[in-house]
């Protein structure tokens, strides 16, 4: 009996596969090489969960200055992604991963050297425009330089790395809260620059994308890399035509060095994206753009930053205690990812999302409840504050094998090749609002509601995000990105898209 997949693989230009292909290792190192770029965010994030408790205690700021403190990074890195697009398109991938890394360290280096709130701020801002490019950066990177057979995988390693670094940050708050106050959290903070050195250094050994180098009409270039990261040359000889098409180059063209179309150069980007978009366009942005803000605001960044003072209300006082219950969290958060990746280009990206978001789901719901309860108790149990660390880590587990890694791959492998870095770029841009939205609300919101009630609010946000999800993300495992406009454009009815590739394969037939 024919596998149905295989024939809409046929339909998407590529050849029917008698049998899974090999791992591309130099595929895999380049993606590796590119996503260590998220360890700056998870860096950041994870330390200061931890490292706010100590400055709150040396500078005597406020519960509303902390959150501003915490959250205003996400707000900042708005800049550095807005930015990211055309500068990708202009010095290539490459480099500007290279340029994120150079301003997270001087970000780092700032906030460890500071003196007071206000200077902490200044280091707050640098840090926030280098995590805004690394942000929408590596995925794009990873999904033009992966095959198609492992771009599920491959895209989602930075969000393995985003893991990484959180548990990272986690590690250095346990390391160094037994220091003094003062000296404790600026190495908490100043530690990160060390991520950044090594991300520049690494980033120059690993070859510029493919798509990237079409667009500049350098296609000797574009073979060379297609070559080593496809799994066959059949394959690196589509995926290179399937580009040159994209970018307007004609097929005859096989100079090493050709002249391409200025529009390909994004001059033209925002109006085809926001002015006059194509029904495909138009269903790809509210895919992309839908995807991140229900990624935020079902409050993921709430429990990763502020899990301390959760566990301190389900009744854990301890300082250490507290931090090493976080390690916890962002253990496993790192695991459930690894686990992630076996499984995006196996399952599929909506078996696995929707799965996930149902987990989300229930253990929000049970986290709530065991919250309320504790709100109205008088003494503090063991069972609520073994349940309450159970639930956040069932959280944080679920949103890592579905929502956290299928976000960043499935945006980065639906835009067309002229749209795909500015495209990004907005994706990214609400993913930083939320989740900015999200870090600076969550302390008033939960004196205002209890914290029981702000969980059952990120619970009815989640329900809503599944509901969007089903109805309105078609399946894109196995598609190349060339292909994809033709699946979207009918909206919540995508699945006519399905019936217009097999029609297609047909005809080629």
């Amino acid at each position: 009996m024919t596998d149905p997949r295989a024939e809409d693989n046929a339909v998407s230009g590529q050849p029917l596969l008698k049998k899974k292909p090999k791992r591309n290792l130099y595929a895999i190192g380049c993606a590796v090489l590119a996503s260590m770029t998220s360890i700056l965010l998870g860096y950041d994030i994870g330390v200061m969960s931890g490292a706010s408790i100590y400055i709150q205690q040396d500078l005597k700021i406020t519960d509303v200055e902390v959150e501003i403190l915490i959250g205003i990074l996400n707000l900042y890195s708005l800049i550095g992604s807005a930015a990211a697009g055309r500068t990708s398109d202009w010095i290539g991938r490459r480099y500007t991963i290279v340029f994120a890394g150079a301003i997270f360290f001087t970000g780092a280096l700032l906030m460890g050297l500071a003196t007071n709130y206000a200077f902490l701020m200044v280091g707050r801002f640098v840090a926030g425009i280098g995590v805004g490019y690394a942000l929408m950066i590596a995925p794009v990177y990873n999904a033009e330089v992966s095959p198609a057979s492992s771009r599920g995988a491959l895209t989602s390693f930075p969000e393995v790395f985003v893991n990484i670094g959180i548990l990272l940050g986690y590690v250095a708050n346990y390391a160094f809260s037994g220091l003094p106050i003062d000296l404790g959290w600026r190495l908490m903070l100043g530690v990160g620059v060390f991520p950044s050195v090594i991300l520049a250094v690494g980033v120059l050994s690993m070859p510029e994308s493919p798509r990237w180098l079409v667009m500049q009409g350098r296609l000797g270039e574009a073979k060379r890399v297609l070559d080593k990261t496809s799994d066959s040359l059949e394959e690196a000889q589509l995926r290179l035509a399937d580009i040159k098409e994209a970018a307007g180059i004609p097929e005859h063209c096989v100079e090493d060095v050709v002249q391409v179309p200025k529009h390909s150069h994004g001059e033209e980007v925002w109006k085809e994206l926001l002015l006059h978009p194509t029904p495909p366009v138009r269903h790809i942005l509210i895919a992309a753009i839908g995807f991140h803000f229900f990624q935020q605001l079902s409050g993921i960044d709430a429990l990763v930053l502020y899990s301390p003072r959760i566990f301190e209300k389900a009744g854990i006082t301890d300082s250490s205690t507290l931090l090493l219950a976080t390690v916890a969290v962002g253990f496993s958060k790192t695991v459930f990812t690894l686990v992630a990746i076996g499984f995006l280009d196996r399952v599929g990206r909506r078996p696995l999302l929707l799965t996930s978001v149902a987990g989300m789901i229930a253990s929000l719901l049970c986290l709530g409840t065991s919250l309320t309860i504790v709100d109205h108790e008088n003494e503090k149990m063991m069972w609520s504050s073994v349940l309450c660390l159970a639930m956040v880590l069932a959280y944080v587990g679920f949103f890592s094998i579905g929502m956290g890694p299928i976000a960043w791959v499935y945006s980065s492998e639906i835009f067309p090749l002229k749209l795909r870095a500015q495209g990004c770029s907005m994706g990214t841009a609400v993913n930083r609002i939320m989740s900015g939205v999200l870090s600076m609300s969550f302390i008033s919101l939960y004196k205002a509601i209890t914290m029981g009630g702000t969980f059952f609010l990120y619970a009815g946000i989640a329900t809503v995000g599944w509901v969007f999800f089903y109805t309105m993300l078609p399946e894109t495992q196995g598609r190349t990105l060339e292909d994809m406009e033709v699946l979207f454009g009918k909206f919540w009815r995508w699945r006519e898209g399905y019936a217009l590739l097999r029609n297609k394969r047909s005809v080629v037939c």
